[in-house]
């Protein structure tokens, strides 16, 4: 499979040495927003080495250490002489008085300090309102994933390296201390807070300070700051400590440690195990502007955890399970094992006001990160490079099949087609796409990883092998492979062969090229006089693979669905795998035979047919509900279709034709495709003639205005969730192509917000629509009460649609003034990126925010170094444009950068806007004759 450790080597530690029991002790001074720590880590060290080498990065300081004996006789103590940190390799090697260190067991002892910083690594401080309204408060969590643990503590900050813990957290009394277990014991310190000593940690070791030597410093540009640490009224705090012992946790890989220091409040539950019938604590913090909104969060956890230990057959083994909702959150959310992190927008919800989608993603969200604490937490992969071992499960397990058994009617397998499979496909037909496992050899490329690939490919993977050899046998298969690495390190040969066992499947010769090759196959189906000859080739975003892009043989599930022509019996012919570049199939009959291949749309492929059978394959999609197609069938042809239309192996016309004929469908998910295939193209068509734009919004309106003509805008708490999603995309796109009628109502609604202050004539789910079109179309009052919203949100959606809202202007002065709010200090780093995602939205705003970021580009990628967000904000502020002069000003502006944090989602980007381009310059014609014949143009 995936390269493992020679191309990975610099960023691996060794094995010479290896962590078997941290004894963490962290104080906390949330007055001073600064921490300071002290270690006693027992290791092994496996053959005699001159020094000892872990991880330690910024802006954690160390400042002392020493070595013992296991069973730490005083006189055994060796202090170091030298400690040596690399700030680039983010190593730090120390080397103790007395030379070589003989093999067999010892104990570090470690002391080291460093700031609460805003950066959302490591351990970093977040903000909340204090209860008097004056000013804001502070409260410090961690977020290691992937390698950022050293900043927090000196580590063995690698995922192979498993090792036990007993955190002790030293915090102002009143304020809340959390880490992965339960609390032990808490013992009052008074003034001061001192840590407590031992043989080890003594009155000398803490008087002490290490000869230090620091190599490889970060050279800052010029006129970069750095965020100042803001100071907290001297009235909030006493000098007045304690100290919080945990109980040890199961062998842990570092990045899923986890604490937190603050002033939380919290709601409780609990669950029952139905393995054991042990009762287990769950409980939800948040800060008290928060804790109102985490009771859906809250009960998700307890519904879902009985069924994952009954799937699983394994226990939960923790304790407790505490979930901690954060005010500054980088990722969405965190699975730390036993202490879930999450951002505020994925975990608060009001029923009154937040709207169905903010509730799907709150259980979607909540159940990935509890399918962690069995899958990447209990057995994690051996290396970066498997990352898909833990997120494409999650995604599949959390977000499918689990909400599946406690939602039903949100028809989440069919939703998996929109919301994965799709978005998968778009950044594999990438000639800078990667493979689901990727060499990892540097922090760098880790820290790019985690993307559409390894979440959603590999989910499509993994459900398209569970469709194969059937759920009940691939889950089986997940049993065996936790049971057999618990609490260990596993690959995914090790995943394979529990799925394997378990369905007499050869799931790893199956799914090898999937995981380790880029890309994915198009399936050309040609009709025969014996049947069908189907063909397998690359499949890129711009049609035009190289002999040497075209090399990788998939072996390809076809789920041939037939309909019997006489009696309309329907069979899906399961056992037909496509495993070599060409292959016959024998199906009597065909040219007057109802047929489709990747029936219910679980393959990771494209499938291109014959123009004739395209047409009757629309024909029998169009009859809706009567179609011999099911739901996720009829959603597939859709999405084939306009795929096939944008990247150059079909005539956009030809999909136009298709989405047309099936205008009778009733069902709200083959709408949703449908909606976003025509904003796909009205996307891309943004520079077309006026004419051309304003044909492609009236194609879309007359699509759309009957819908929502039908459905209305009333909400109903009777409504079922299709109907709600049904109403709100139609409604949406009613406005968003210019519905005169809509847009009335829509001013209507929002002017009683404006004059009373009173929005209980604005949906929830209409929110961001409603917002939108009226900053779009109006001026700077519904500007003003857009960013009131946003200053004071009643809750995370409300702040998410004023956003959307405050990027969508078509008046210059206005659009400037959203591009100046970015950096003025008033917008969280969080939100930054849905900032630039919104404005690049914007048709009259996209090229303004491109220049926007090379205005500013230093200071961005100060404010962001380290952080997932980086490369998401690069790509998303060039990758809207549509020609190749874009692409060819984009790579000049980065030719002298250094792009290796980002370089992937460049490379992306780029890929993307020449894809545009081809399409454009393929078919604008071809579109602009469609609209014509279809009267849509004069």
């Amino acid at each position: 499979m995936a390269a493992p450790a020679q191309a990975q080597n610099d960023a691996r530690l060794g094995t010479d040495v290896t962590p078997i029991h941290y004894d963490l002790t962290i104080r906390t001074d949330l007055k001073s927003l600064t921490f300071t720590g002290t270690a006693e880590i027992l290791i092994e060290v496996h053959k005699p080495v001159q020094s000892i080498i872990l991880h330690a990065a910024s802006p954690l300081e160390l400042e002392s250490a020493v070595l013992g004996s296991a069973q730490l006789k005083t006189e055994s103590v060796r202090p170091a002489e030298h400690i040596r940190v690399d700030e680039k390799k983010e190593r730090a090697e120390i080397k103790f008085a007395g030379g070589e260190i003989q093999k067999g067991e010892h104990k570090i002892g470690l002391r080291w300090k460093a700031q609460l910083d805003d950066s959302m690594l490591g351990y970093y401080k977040s903000s909340y309102p204090k209860k008097d309204g004056k000013g804001k408060a502070f409260y410090g969590l961690t977020q290691f994933e992937p390698c950022q643990a050293r900043r927090a503590f000196p580590s063995f900050d690698e995922p192979a390296m498993k090792a036990t813990y007993t955190i002790s957290m030293i915090s102002r009394v009143g304020t809340v201390s959390l880490a992965n277990t339960d609390v032990e014991s808490t013992s009052h310190l008074g003034a001061g807070g001192a840590f407590p000593r031992s043989d080890l940690l003594n009155d000398k070791f803490f008087e002490g300070e290490t000869d230090k030597e620091v190599v490889g410093k970060t050279v800052k540009t010029e006129g970069q700051t750095k965020a100042a640490v803001e100071a907290q009224d001297e009235g909030d705090f006493k000098d007045d400590w304690e100290i919080v012992k945990f109980t040890k946790t199961p062998k842990v890989s570092s990045y899923l440690v986890a604490w937190a220091n603050g002033h939380f409040e919290h709601i409780e539950s609990s669950f029952t195990s139905p393995l054991s019938g042990r009762t287990i604590p769950l409980r939800l913090y948040a800060t008290w502007d928060h804790i109102k909104q985490g009771q859906l969060a809250l009960d998700t956890t307890a519904k879902i955890l009985p069924i994952y230990e009954k799937i699983f057959d394994i226990e939960y083994p923790l304790p407790k399970l505490d979930t901690l909702v954060a005010s500054d959150f980088d990722a969405g959310a965190m699975e730390n094992w036993g202490l879930i992190t999450g951002r505020t927008s994925l975990y608060l919800w009001d029923p009154k006001q937040s709207g169905l989608q903010a509730k799907k993603g709150i259980v979607s969200t909540q159940s990935h990160e509890v399918a962690h604490q069995w899958f990447g937490n209990v057995v994690t992969m051996e290396w970066w490079d498997n990352l898909w071992l833990n997120e494409s499960f999650a995604t599949l397990m959390g977000e499918v099949i689990i909400p599946d058994r406690i939602e039903p009617t949100w028809k989440v397998h069919s939703n998996f087609i929109t919301d994965h499979l799709a978005r998968a496909l778009s950044l594999d037909a990438l000639r800078s796409s990667h493979p689901i496992e990727m060499p990892c050899p540097n922090e760098e490329t880790i820290q790019q990883i985690f993307d559409a690939l390894t979440y959603s490919k590999g989910a499509s993977c993994l459900k398209m092998l569970s469709n194969f050899v059937g759920e009940e046998k691939f889950l089986k298969g997940v049993s065996i492979y936790l049971k057999k690495h618990l609490y260990g390190n596993a690959r995914t040969e090790d995943l394979m062969a529990g799925i394997s066992e378990a369905s007499g499947v050869d799931a790893l010769t199956l799914m090898k090229n999937w995981l380790s090759k880029t890309g994915f196959p198009l399936i050309s189906v040609e009709e025969t006089e014996k049947g069908l000859k189907v063909k397998q080739n690359r499949f890129l975003a711009t049609a035009d693979a190289t002999p040497e892009e075209d090399e990788t043989i998939w072996q390809v599930p076809l789920q041939i669905l037939v309909v019997d022509s006489k009696t309309g019996e329907k069979k899906v012919h399961s056992d037909v795998v496509l495993t070599q570049r060409e292959q016959e199939i024998e199906l009597p009959n065909v040219a007057n035979t109802t047929y489709k291949l990747n029936a219910e749309t679980c393959g990771v492929y494209r499938t291109l047919y014959p123009v004739s059978r395209l047409a009757k394959l629309g024909d029998e999609a169009g009859k809706a509900s009567t179609s011999a197609f099911s739901l996720n069938d009829r959603m597939g042809l859709v999405q084939d279709a306009a795929v096939l239309a944008s990247s150059g192996y079909a005539k956009t016309s030809g999909a136009l034709t298709l989405i047309k004929g099936i205008k009778g469908e009733e069902e709200n998910l083959v709408w949703q495709e449908i909606s976003g295939a025509l904003g796909n193209l009205s996307s891309t068509w943004w520079e077309q003639p006026q004419e051309v734009r304003d044909a492609i919004s009236k194609f879309r309106r007359e699509l759309f205005k009957p819908v929502a003509d039908r459905l209305g805008f009333e909400y109903s708490d009777s409504d079922s969730v299709d109907t709600v999603e049904l109403r709100t995309m139609a409604i949406s796109t009613a406005a968003v192509t210019g519905d005169e009628a809509t847009l009335a109502e829509y001013k209507r609604r929002f002017g009683q917000f404006i004059e009373k202050n009173d929005d209980s004539l604005i949906p929830g789910d209409l929110k961001t629509s409603i917002y939108t079109q009226c900053v779009r179309f109006g001026g700077e009052k519904e500007y003003e009460k857009v960013l009131e919203v946003y200053r004071n949100p009643p809750t995370p959606a409300h702040r998410s649609s004023a956003i959307a809202a405050l990027c969508s202007s078509e008046k210059d002065e206005l659009i400037q003034r959203s591009i100046d709010f970015i950096l003025s200090g008033e917008v969280k780093n969080q939100d930054i990126a849905s900032f630039v995602a919104h404005l690049a939205r914007n048709r009259l705003a996209k090229r303004k925010v491109w220049g926007w970021f090379k205005s500013h580009y230093d200071e961005i990628m100060e404010r962001f170094k380290g952080n997932f967000s980086i490369g998401r904000i690069v790509q998303l502020t060039f990758s809207s444009l549509s020609t190749e002069e874009d692409a060819k000003a984009v790579e000049e502006f980065f030719k002298e950068k250094q792009t290796s944090v980002y370089d992937q989602f460049l490379s992306q980007g780029l890929d993307s806007v020449r894809a545009k381009a081809k399409w454009l310059e393929r078919d604008s014609k071809d579109v602009e004759q469609w609209l014509k014949e279809n009267q849509y143009l004069a």
